[in-house]
């Protein structure tokens, strides 16, 4: 806790004036001006209380030893254990820029639009649970200097042929890219780093403690080699658009792709820095998962997990549905073989997108994306990086082979739709054997992707005993029969069509439930690593 120097009172910083501020006497310092006696330039490290979360083993830092009872990453409202300690003094910090009631009015603008979130998301006792805390970064400084050679080439027209020339750009190259930053914790998911990027690192301040007093601090843990092959890209992406768009050579030159660039462009990294960046942060409990919510604390830029309210989505489809269905009954007529082709296509399409939903689940909960927790994991367990090069290869074809699929079952479904509503006697249309063709390979399809979604399902909630997909599947099977029986009366397609529709809506109440699964994260489980919690 930082003293004020005319009373004694608390200091705390104040993000209007950037000042330090009395809490008693209203008087403001410079954060540069008060400094413990530990504090000095000289010293690498300062003192800090740790606080750390006994349900996920989360930690972070302050520069207070006020008593912290609420868990941030984790949600739990539990009193922290705390313990003093000394930490390693980063290079630099930006202090926050935007207040907490700058932070709920961003935060609440993302809300205005999004009408099917749970009213405990927009609650004001919720809303002002903004805690602001610094996130750890690495700032890399990358240069360019040397000698360039670059291939580039220009095509002309001569006579009846395409002339290519190619050329070699020779030049001297001498740029400096500093402050390319990627967070530095594995506590805080690169995703979301990302959504609120970027920094105005322009803005970088000298790091002194008295910057954090009534704010809180994560520490690094992720190594600075893990995104400096990406930071060395940026720079060089950014070199390299610059010689395209400045060079001296006439239009029409064409640079050839090189992928060394690295190598053509002399980049090296000349030093990395570490900083504190600020980040409000928010999160939302639901039994074992968990919503946050982050602020970037200079920009305002906002990232939120947003889960749906399942009555609220009801109510507005079937508000939305009455117009649709009385829109479509006025410019069409719907023959009972349409109506149940629709209600079996939908079936389909919900049985597809429940699948992929589940794999999305699976990737987002392995944390694939999130580098840092990746390669902090890889440390402890001393993982083996082909096996992920491997693995990596395989994830990209099953990608491109389940998109191919997709492709070529929505053409086929396009092409048959068109031939059913076609007139009765038309050379496309179809017959009754065709009609059962069609109908039997879509439920088919639709055995296959549900049989898959098993084994997802499986990974995602064990204790599950069918993926919610079953009521499409069931509707599948209630169309084709009645194609096999094909009865007289028109009663009975529209039955099915009736029978298959409340099904259906079995398997989109289960689409959405899982999709706030998407939406949500499972509770952290740091162990050893260090995470984030804050205070009430």
């Amino acid at each position: 806790m930082y003293q004020c120097p005319s009373c004694g009172g608390g200091l705390v910083f104040d993000i209007p004036t950037q000042q330090l501020s009395c809490e008693h006497c209203d008087s403001k310092f410079d954060p540069y001006e008060i400094n413990k006696e530990s504090d000095a330039e000289s010293q690498q490290y300062y003192d800090v209380t740790v606080f750390t979360c006994p349900q996920c083993g989360g930690e972070i830092i302050s520069s207070d030893n006020t008593a912290a009872n609420f868990c941030s990453f984790c949600g739990a409202s539990t009193i922290l254990t705390s313990r003093l300690s000394k930490e390693k003094r980063p290079n630099y910090i930006i202090p926050f820029k935007k207040t907490k009631e700058d932070c709920k009015k961003e935060y609440l603008k993302t809300l205005r639009h999004a009408i099917f979130t749970p009213k405990e998301l927009k609650s004001p006792a919720y809303i002002d649970e903004f805690r602001g805390i610094y996130m750890p970064y690495w700032a890399y400084h990358i240069t360019h200097r040397g000698t360039v050679c670059l291939d580039c080439s220009r095509s002309h027209r001569q006579g009846d042929y395409i002339c290519t020339d190619h050329y070699k750009l020779y030049g001297d190259l001498n740029s400096s890219h500093k402050g390319i930053s990627y967070d530095a914790s594995s506590s805080f998911d690169d995703t979301i780093s990302e959504r609120i990027a970027p920094y105005d690192v322009k803005n970088m301040n000298r790091f002194t403690p008295s910057f954090l007093s009534g704010f809180y601090a994560d520490t690094n843990d992720v190594d600075a080699g893990i995104y400096q092959p990406d930071a060395i890209k940026i720079a060089n992406q950014s070199a390299y658009k610059y010689i395209k768009s400045n060079t001296s050579l006439n239009s029409g030159v064409r640079f050839d792709t090189n992928n060394n660039l690295t190598d053509k462009l002399h980049a090296r990294c000349e030093h990395v820095d570490t900083a504190m960046f600020p980040v409000w942060f928010l999160s939302y409990r639901n039994r074992d998962r968990v919503a946050y919510a982050t602020v970037n604390g200079q920009t305002g830029k906002v990232s939120a997990d947003l889960p749906v309210s399942i009555g609220k989505y009801m109510i507005g489809s079937i508000i939305l549905a009455i117009p649709i269905f009385i829109l479509l009954n006025m410019l069409f007529t719907l023959r009972p073989t349409i109506t149940l082709t629709i209600t079996s296509i939908l079936a389909l399409l919900s049985i597809i997108l429940y699948h992929i939903e589940l794999g999305q689940i699976i990737r987002k909960d392995s944390h694939e994306n999130d580098r840092g927790l990746i390669a902090a994991q890889q440390k402890k367990a001393n993982n083996d990086n082909n096996n992920n090069n491997n693995r990596n290869r395989k994830k990209s074809t099953s990608k491109t082979s389940v998109a191919m699929i997709f492709s070529l079952l929505i053409a086929f479904i396009v092409f048959n739709v068109v031939r059913i509503i076609l007139p009765v006697g038309h050379p496309l249309n179809f017959n009754l054997t065709g009609k059962l063709i069609f109908f039997g390979i879509i439920t088919i399809l639709g055995l296959i992707v549900w049989s898959l979604s098993i084994k997802k399902q499986k990974k995602v909630t064990p204790n599950s005993v069918l993926p919610g997909s079953f009521g499409a599947l069931l509707a599948l099977f209630i169309a084709t029969i009645i194609q096999i029986i094909n009865p007289v009366s028109d009663l009975y397609f529209y039955g099915a069509c009736i029978l298959s529709l409340i099904t259906i809506m079995f398997s989109l109440i289960n689409l959405i439930r899982y999709y706030n699964i998407l939406a949500t994260r499972r509770l952290p489980q740091f162990d050893n690593y260090r995470g984030g919690n804050d205070s009430a």
